[in-house]
């Protein structure tokens, strides 16, 4: 049962919210049990509706970990502050993190790290990093497919609106936040349609925002730095999967990831938790760090508009941090005090509510506040109202499930199919050209793309590509097909605008 928060003299209190609250799994229930108490002993007025989700409801027949009841209890408060789950191992399961923040549209993944020098051991001791992370998109929809017995395939999928919307969230932070400068960082070197997108979004977003600096790093060079200079940066706006690696990095070089919390937002709800995992390995020893979700809880005072109590309580965990009672993870000898566990950690912070910490500077701002999901359209422009744009169809790539030669005799064959109104232009394997003119040298696995053209486009750069009729595509892949060849995927080439809508193979 959560305690009833006590009174506190002087302190107003807010009209309690209803919270959805998730045990977790491994040191989930530990952590949660204690960061609930130090929530009570601060004064949150909160009212817990308790949910099951992980591991249980996986193993129950839930492929995505969460049951009907628990998406009732979301669905009527709106927030969940939640432990770390377990996924069981082996296929047919569905990350639950991924699942809620898609399914509730919390779009942005904000993750504030400070470094806690000196009571806290780093190599850092000036590090205040803003992560922003898109949240729903990228490899991380979780679409995968395998062509081939030797190919495996995972999609990474990019909107505009999805760039817009988390953008404009990242300006919107900063701006409320008093953040001074934002670096986005891509791989669009390389992803030059889906990363290009990202980076092009972020730079017309941008002129929009002219008092907030701005630049972009290529991801390899930003999390370099990020790790090796991170007192240059101040928030960073990045993809998920790039957001997902590089605030583990920044929180860990901060003096552990156990000291992170995470927060997701969207137009319509929100979800609290430390960006650790379950930790079963230290299940039920009471040495787990509830730091992180502690500041999750923290974060989450101030979305539901609690801030009094979210100062409170994150003083108090300073100024323990200061005294040197740390968990095993963060114990140093020669620099902690004492080396605590769970609940005597949890009995530390409870016991310096309402003192301040004296060495750390900006006791009360150490962790930014979350700004409020944007009131400005998000996208600026919804797609039914922007202009419209041509949709030209110039060609197809075939996949190819083949090993029966090499690939100059693929391409002869290929080249006799292709009839009056397509021509093949080339075949790649793993993005490689290797026909016509390839290199010996080049490694071939069995999924081989094969570009088809109208037959009139000119090679040579820039290439042409004169418009086709669906019907001549369906055509080449039955005569592609009664040939015996296995036909695994297909990808129409559309030029937009006139613009190409597709990338060159490699050698092309």
């Amino acid at each position: 049962m959560h305690p009833t928060p006590p009174q506190i003299a002087g302190m107003n209190y807010p009209q309690p919210t209803p919270i959805t609250v998730a045990l977790g799994d491994g040191i989930g229930p530990e952590i949660m049990t204690e960061t609930l108490r130090m929530l009570a002993a601060a004064g949150a007025a909160l009212v817990p509706e308790f949910i099951e989700v992980g591991e249980a409801q996986y193993l129950a027949g839930h492929s995505s970990g969460i049951g009907p009841e628990a998406w009732d209890s979301l669905r009527r408060t709106g927030i969940l502050l939640k432990a770390p789950i377990t996924t069981p191992l082996g296929g047919g399961y569905k990350s639950l993190n991924v699942t809620l923040r898609k399914t509730l549209g919390l779009y942005a993944n904000v993750r504030p790290t400070r470094s806690l020098a000196p009571a806290v051991a780093t190599k850092h001791p000036v590090l205040d990093v803003v992560i922003v992370r898109e949240n729903e998109e990228d490899l991380y929809a979780g679409i995968e497919h395998q062509h081939t017995p030797d190919v495996v395939q995972c999609l990474k999928i990019i909107t505009r609106s999805g760039c817009e919307r988390i953008a404009r969230y990242a300006f919107e932070y900063a701006r409320t936040n008093g953040r001074r400068r934002i670096t986005c960082m891509t791989k669009d070197n390389i992803m030059k349609l889906t990363d290009g997108l990202f980076h092009r979004v972020f730079d017309e977003v941008g002129r929009e925002y002219p008092d907030i600096a701005q630049e972009h790093q290529i991801i390899d060079i930003g999390a370099a730095r990020l790790a090796d200079t991170p007192e240059r940066y101040d928030v960073v706006l990045t993809l998920n999967l790039y957001g997902d690696i590089i605030s583990d990095i920044v929180a860990q070089i901060a003096g552990s990831v156990g000291l992170a919390g995470s927060s997701n937002i969207g137009q319509g709800g929100a979800l609290f938790e430390a960006i650790h995992g379950s930790a079963p390995d230290i299940a039920g020893q009471d040495v787990a760090n509830p730091s992180g979700l502690l500041q999750a809880a923290v974060l989450m005072l101030r979305h539901i508009g609690q801030p009094v109590v979210a100062d409170r309580l994150h003083n108090a965990w300073l100024r323990t941090l200061e005294d040197g009672l740390h968990t095993a993870d963060i114990f140093r000898v020669g620099q902690s005090r004492e080396k605590v566990g769970t609940r005597a950690f949890a009995d530390a912070v409870i016991a310096r509510l309402g003192q301040l910490p004296e060495l750390l500077a900006q006791p009360v701002a150490a962790v930014a506040p979350i700004a409020p999901a944007p009131t400005v359209p998000a996208p600026a422009a919804p797609a039914a109202q922007r202009p419209p744009v041509v949709q030209t169809l110039v060609g197809i790539d075939v996949f190819l499930r083949w090993a029966d030669g090499t690939p100059d005799l693929l391409g002869q064959q290929l080249t006799a199919l292709s009839g009056r109104n397509v021509r093949l232009k080339l075949i790649t394997n793993r993005g490689v050209k290797v026909y016509p003119d390839g290199h010996p040298e080049t490694t071939c696995t069995d999924h081989w793309r094969c570009r088809f053209v109208a037959a009139t486009a000119q090679p040579g750069p820039p290439p042409t590509y004169p418009e086709l009729v669906f019907d001549a595509l369906l055509d080449l892949q039955q005569r592609l097909s009664a040939a015996g060849l296995q036909i695994v995927k297909t990808e129409n080439l559309y030029l937009f605008d006139g613009e190409r809508g597709f990338s060159l193979g490699q050698g092309e």
